[in-house]
């Protein structure tokens, strides 16, 4: 990986497993990310955003892979047209597996998914073992970071805060995100 040695990669996922946070590239604007399997750390990072947790927050991977043990079982009307998108800059909002926390969902039994082919994202999952949390680096009701100064001076709030680097994909904005069940545009 170019933007991201092994060691400072080594680095980031010890971080990771430790409950940290981290803001990294992604397709379209800055994220946020931690161990979605880590209630302590996704806490913090709603707290960080001043985001509610009712609002739900989307979990990002390297590989469908990844992503399918979070999901419910799906129909091939609901996998075919996601894994048509994936990997790419498209999340989906698709049935959650029983066990997924709260947290990650909102209350709702619901989660939004992305296989990302952006390749920071995708050496932060493979080295993680894993998927992300991967919400937009900003305050609540704020733009989302699209410039590195922007993502430093939200470090600078909170020290935790571990920036990785690498340019962002080439969208103007965040990914559109679609409803699994209906194939809607939810953004």
């Amino acid at each position: 990986m170019s933007f991201v040695s092994r060691f400072r990669l080594g680095l980031i996922t010890r971080h990771l497993r430790q409950g940290g946070l981290i803001a990294y590239p992604t397709e379209g604007v800055y994220g946020l990310g931690c161990d979605p399997r880590n209630a302590e750390a996704v806490n913090r990072l709603l707290a960080l955003k001043g985001r509610a947790a009712t609002k739900g927050l989307i979990v990002i991977a390297a590989s469908y892979q990844q992503i399918e043990p979070w999901l419910a079982p799906l129909n091939e009307a609901m996998r075919q047209p996601m894994q048509a998108t994936w990997p790419g800059p498209v999340t989906w909002v698709a049935p959650a597996a029983d066990w997924v926390p709260a947290w990650l969902h909102g209350g709702r039994r619901s989660l939004a998914v992305r296989v990302s082919a952006h390749p920071v994202v995708q050496a932060l999952c493979l080295a993680f073992a894993g998927p992300l949390v991967s919400t937009s680096a900003n305050k609540s009701g704020r733009p989302p970071a699209r410039r590195p100064g922007q993502v430093r001076k939200l470090c600078r709030t909170c020290p935790e805060l571990l920036p990785v680097p690498g340019p962002l994909g080439g969208l103007s904005k965040p990914t559109p995100i679609y409803d699994a069940l209906t194939g809607r545009s939810l953004r």
